[in-house]
């Protein structure tokens, strides 16, 4: 059996779908979780759905049939069962596994506290900490930049640092990602999202939202307008903050620890 002492083997087998979205697979969490055979894992499967059902959530949302055909001897072919499987669904597989396995504990805290941070409902979040918060609005800003970086590829970019640079410099009158991270103090391609408070963080994914929205709106084609139009977005974020009288990026606290410090 493989050391489990952190939550990377979790991370490691997490997919995005086109929409930057995560899940994973049941049949490598299933490796994961030191299951030997499919049969004795689907019933985990099978009570990890009724205790979807009885919860009031929708079991098709979470548990999405996902049946592969792989190659056998003699090039035959055999069909097996899979599931994409939501965060909130191997929360409840975990918490149906064999609780004796080491690994299932482990999960078991793994998946309810990051069901907490990334899946907390909007009418929820006044009651968040200032850590759920940052947590919650980056998981935000990472889907924002994976559907931005979409539209931006149809636009025509293909220096993505020189694009999102490019909103960093409206928003933070000049400064680039890497301007950022020397101010915030941070170590060689450390994160600067990671190393933001939830306001911070609030205005970046304001400048990824209103972004996407111009480069679709406008039906922007070539890389120097993608560019131009990221960094007029971010200058009028940054002259709206001014207008309101509110703390410009640059001068809100950076926090203590970083996102990934607090995941550890």
């Amino acid at each position: 059996m493989k050391n489990f002492e952190n939550n990377k083997d979790f991370e490691s087998i997490k997919h995005m779908d086109e929409n930057g979205v995560e899940f994973w697979y049941a049949r490598e969490l299933q490796g994961v979780l030191d299951y030997k055979e499919w049969r004795k894992f689907e019933n985990v499967i099978k009570k990890a759905k009724k205790s979807c059902q009885n919860s009031g959530n929708t079991v098709l949302e979470h548990f999405v049939g996902a049946d592969k055909t792989i190659a056998m001897p003699k090039g035959a072919k055999k069909s097996i069962e899979d599931y994409k499987l939501t965060r909130y669904a191997c929360y409840l597989i975990a918490q149906n596994a064999d609780a004796r396995k080491k690994v299932v504990a482990l999960a078991q805290t793994y998946f309810a506290i990051q069901t907490r941070k990334q899946e907390i409902s909007e009418k929820d979040y006044h009651l968040l900490t200032e850590d759920e918060k940052r947590f919650y609005q980056r998981n935000l800003t990472k889907k924002g930049n994976y559907s931005l970086n979409q539209i931006a590829k149809k636009a025509g970019v293909k220096n993505f640092d020189k694009f999102h640079n490019s909103g960093y410099k409206g928003l933070y009158n000049g400064e680039t990602a890497d301007d950022i991270a020397k101010r915030k103090g941070l170590r060689y391609r450390e994160d600067i999202l990671d190393n933001m408070g939830s306001d911070e963080l609030a205005s970046n994914l304001f400048r990824i939202s209103q972004t996407e929205q111009k480069l679709k709106k406008d039906e922007i084609h070539t890389e120097k307008l993608a560019n131009e139009a990221h960094y007029e977005v971010g200058s009028k974020i940054r002259k709206t903050i001014k207008e309101l009288g509110g703390t410009m990026p640059e001068d809100l606290p950076t926090p203590k620890k970083s996102l990934k410090e607090l995941n550890d």
